[in-house]
């Protein structure tokens, strides 16, 4: 099956001890990041065929991105040079009681300055697949809203299927009522929509009752369909007892079939990309035709298996997510 994203590709640095602060940290873990990007990898490591399309500076960190890529066989043909830097963000991982937090610098990226007909995206999406989109890419600039928003509309005008991640990050945001006004536009171009009844309520003040997290999700859906007119839907479910343990499940929507997957309690170890590997699972199910259950039931073990792994590279395999699907969740030593 063959996929393209789009978005920003960061540079991630993380204090050498992976549980220290920033402010004091003394040295940093380098890496490369973003949400599509992430989402990228996931899908290459699970044999797909995948693109990402971006923007990134002429020097060497610009380099250094694509040659990240590049090592998990992700397509880097339609990558423009050009612009002032590459986005960076630290990332403090938490503990017990101390949340993860993320200080972000990415104002006058590359890909914020991109601009009108840089891309191509007639030739690009040409006999591709699926697209993934999402909301955090048209928070950094006029510009690369528009870009968002045109690709989305292209890609359904050319057959090729839309899915769209609505991460909302608060700190990239003047006021939610711009993003709903961006994303009003990409969803009127969506096939399949991600996201969690948390974004619903800060962008869309989408409020439901139910009895427990599986419920309020089901029943945020159901009224995502009416207010959106969409008929897929893929959203997480996080339990959080503290910022090192909790629990995951998720459920999606297509057609008017419903399906809940099973819940996994985890020790956190890095939940970052946790979302995109839960994202690129869903769609890799979808590209192998498999019924929901399995779709969803692999996209979760996805979700659950990456906060195990340090980064936000989700680098487990088919056979790996596929284990603990069966329920192989002991944590005994293979040999």
């Amino acid at each position: 099956m063959s996929f393209i994203t789009f978005g920003e590709i960061m540079l991630r640095l993380t204090p050498g001890d992976h549980a220290g602060k920033i402010n004091s940290a003394q040295t940093f873990g380098v890496h490369y990041a973003g949400s599509e990007s992430n989402v990228a990898s996931s899908l290459a490591i699970l044999n797909n065929q995948v693109q990402f399309v971006t923007k990134l500076p002429l020097n060497p960190l610009g380099d250094g991105a694509i040659r990240s890529l590049q090592s998990f066989g992700i397509s880097t043909q339609n990558i423009i040079r050009g612009g002032h830097r590459i986005g960076t963000y630290f990332i403090e991982i938490g503990a017990s009681i101390r949340p993860s937090s993320v200080v972000y610098d990415r104002a006058n990226s590359a890909i914020s300055e991109i601009t009108k007909g840089e891309l191509d995206w007639e030739t690009i999406l040409k006999n591709q697949k699926w697209l993934f989109i999402s909301g955090i890419t048209p928070a950094l600039s006029k510009s690369c809203a528009e870009e968002t928003l045109l690709v989305a509309k292209m890609a359904k005008q050319m057959g090729v299927k839309v899915s769209f991640d609505m991460n909302f990050r608060r700190t990239l945001w003047k006021d939610k009522k711009d993003a709903r006004n961006i994303f009003d536009g990409i969803l009127e171009h969506t096939d399949l929509l991600f996201g969690n009844t948390g974004v619903l309520k800060d962008v869309y003040d989408i409020d439901v009752t139910g009895s427990n997290p599986i419920e309020k999700t089901i029943n945020t859906i159901e009224k995502a369909k009416k207010t959106f007119g969409l008929n897929q839907f893929a959203f997480t479910v996080r339990e959080h007892h503290s910022a090192s343990e909790n629990k995951l499940s998720g459920v999606a929507s297509m057609d008017g079939e419903v399906a809940v997957s099973n819940g996994y309690d985890v020790e956190i170890k890095d939940r970052f990309g946790t979302g995109d590997a839960f994202a690129a699972g869903f769609l890799h199910g979808l590209g192998h035709e498999w019924d929901l259950d399995k779709a969803l039931g692999f996209a979760t073990a996805a979700f659950a298996l990456k906060h195990t792994i340090k980064g936000d590279q989700h680098t487990s395999t088919e056979e790996e997510i596929l284990s603990i699907l069966k329920g192989n969740i002991s944590g005994h030593v293979l040999r």
